[in-house]
């Protein structure tokens, strides 16, 4: 029965991925339409009024400063990454921050060992490793020496202080997780994060507005709102306290395999062959991360 539960849960993560890298291909068809830091406060002021009856009606609406503050500081970690992210790409390349991305599960496992006091496994450790070498491969298409011809810049080290906010971000679900159910979690999480974006949004919505954005791009940022931010944060959330902060941020190393699919299913054409190594690597690391996997539950 445990192996069921740990099977559903990496499930669960999966699905959670691909919905995920789904965002990528939304976020780029409608990146005209919206400045990126207002998208990004839309998005989590949609997902949170979508759970306020919810935890209203099932929870109420009471919380402690303490309490708030400890998901103010996880929403925190989010909002320096988007932040980071944003202000990088004036500087540097997508090329660049997908590769420094790939170092955020390794940042994680570090952060997991000092917040938490968990040990990281010699398998998992395997895990990460194999993962890293597969994304980078897939991120390449197999071209190495594509390495050796990046030039890095002040917007990689604001990028790779974005990093770190990720990095910490699913240890301190699993630090400030006192017990209460996940949606309660996820709603302050969305409330406080909305807060953090508040100023800058206000000024890039102040210059741009709201006015030009057509129907079908309200659509596509309801189903960011909804699919890639109340249901991936829930499932973050409940996978961070079954099997650990380090084995849930492993599954972004998928991002780049699952982009490249999802963009061949929608007519995109096939991808280089050359990658096929890059994929298989990534999935011999996803086999290792579901072996890896303790039972964290903390029921």
């Amino acid at each position: 029965m445990e192996h069921k539960s740990r099977l559903s849960v990496h499930l669960l993560l999966f699905i959670s991925t691909t919905i995920v890298s789904t965002s990528f291909i939304v976020a780029d068809i409608i990146a005209e339409a919206l400045d990126p830091l207002a998208l990004t406060f839309v998005r989590f002021c949609i997902a949170a009024l979508l759970l306020l009856p919810i935890v209203a009606l099932k929870h109420g609406l009471k919380i402690s400063l303490r309490s708030f503050w400890g998901y103010a500081t996880i929403s925190g970690c989010l909002v320096i990454f988007f932040w980071a992210m944003f202000l990088s790409l004036r500087y540097t390349t997508p090329l660049n921050i997908s590769v420094l991305f790939t170092l955020v599960p390794v940042i994680s496992a570090l952060f997991t060992t000092a917040v938490n006091r968990e040990r990281t496994s010699g398998l998992l450790l395997c895990a990460l490793a194999v993962g890293l070498a597969g994304a980078v491969w897939v991120i390449f298409e197999g071209d190495f020496a594509r390495i050796s011809s990046l030039v890095w810049n002040r917007g990689d080290l604001i990028f790779f202080g974005g990093c770190l906010g990720m990095a910490l971000y699913t240890p301190l679900i699993k630090r400030v997780h006192r017990g209460e159910p996940m949606e309660v979690m996820t709603f302050w999480i969305l409330v406080s994060g909305c807060i953090w974006l508040l100023p800058g949004s206000f000024l890039a919505i102040r210059t741009s507005g709201l006015g030009p954005v057509s129907a079908s791009v309200w659509l596509w940022i309801v189903y960011l709102a909804l699919f890639s931010t109340v249901v991936t944060f829930y499932i973050t959330q409940h996978a961070t306290r079954r099997i650990g902060p380090t084995i849930v941020i492993s599954y972004s190393y998928l991002y780049p395999m699952l982009v490249v699919v999802l963009e061949f299913l929608l007519g995109y054409g096939l991808p280089p062959v050359r990658i096929i190594p890059g994929i298989v690597l990534t999935l011999a690391a996803m086999l290792l991360l579901l072996r890896s996997s303790p039972q964290h539950d903390s029921r």
